[in-house]
């Protein structure tokens, strides 16, 4: 284990894991770093048939460390090359990838499921995206994912009104396949998992690509999202928003137009 994800193989399945549960598993620059890496490194290794992440200690991840995600922000640059390099490996991952949600999934706790092929949910998961609230847009490709997933008018609810969505709700929208214990999650994914490991490679890489489509219109809107997204995390709203929730206090966005003015 290093810098709080663990990284191993259960037969012929890399099983990815967030360990940060004193933080939420809330993911900085370094997490993100080795989650891209296994991600890479799961798909050339001929040995690895299926990968899965998991949170721990009843939490899938919060999303972005604050602290780190406004140092890299006024850095100006960007999401960073670790960020831009995980979402962009979920986007274009050759083998099957699953999830195993319990307890909170915030921002890219959420969104990085869109990308997965068999998401499965404790009925304490709560899935939100407060990227509007933060002055921020959606990213990692929700976008564009989600309406086609779910629906216009639910997608909107979710990364624009930032609705709350719990385990059964996303169930019944589509991006959760099955809600169990959570005595039984670790269990019903990697059950999973093995059956897919257990099938024809060529077949199922062939399959999955077919379902998937090309990927190269979602990976343009991604790199839109990440234009703006990296804009808006400049802005005085997203200034406003994150001063206030380190203040906890509610934002204020009518004096948001004049943060950062002379």
């Amino acid at each position: 284990m290093t810098a709080h994800v663990d990284v191993r193989s259960s037969g012929a399945i890399q099983i990815i894991r967030l360990v940060r549960p004193e933080k939420k598993n809330a993911l900085t620059g370094a997490m993100y770093r080795i989650l891209a890496d296994a991600l890479a490194a799961g798909d050339k290794n001929d040995e690895v048939a299926a990968q899965v992440i998991l949170g721990s200690g009843g939490v899938f991840s919060a999303g972005n460390d604050i602290a780190d995600f406004m140092q890299a922000a006024q850095s100006g640059k960007g999401l960073g090359d670790d960020v831009t390099r995980f979402i962009t490996a979920l986007a274009t991952v050759e083998k099957p990838l699953l999830a195993g949600v319990d307890g909170r999934a915030v921002g890219i706790g959420t969104t990085m499921l869109f990308h997965c092929d068999l998401v499965y949910a404790t009925p304490a998961a709560q899935f939100s995206t407060p990227f509007l609230d933060l002055g921020l847009v959606p990213e990692a490709g929700s976008s564009f994912l989600l309406p086609r997933l779910i629906g216009y008018q639910r997608a909107f609810e979710m990364l624009v009104l930032g609705a709350v969505f719990s385990a059964d709700r996303a169930r019944e929208c589509g991006f959760v396949n099955h809600v169990v214990e959570a005595g039984a999650l670790e269990d019903r994914v990697l059950e999973a998992a093995a059956r897919l490991a257990a099938k024809p490679p060529e077949a199922l890489s062939m399959a999955r690509r077919l379902l998937k489509g090309a990927p190269q219109q979602l990976t343009a809107q991604m790199r839109e999202e990440e234009r703006l997204f990296s804009e808006r995390a400049r802005s005085p709203e997203a200034v406003e928003a994150f001063r206030a929730f380190l203040e906890k206090r509610p934002a204020n966005f009518g004096r948001a137009r004049g943060v950062g003015e002379a």
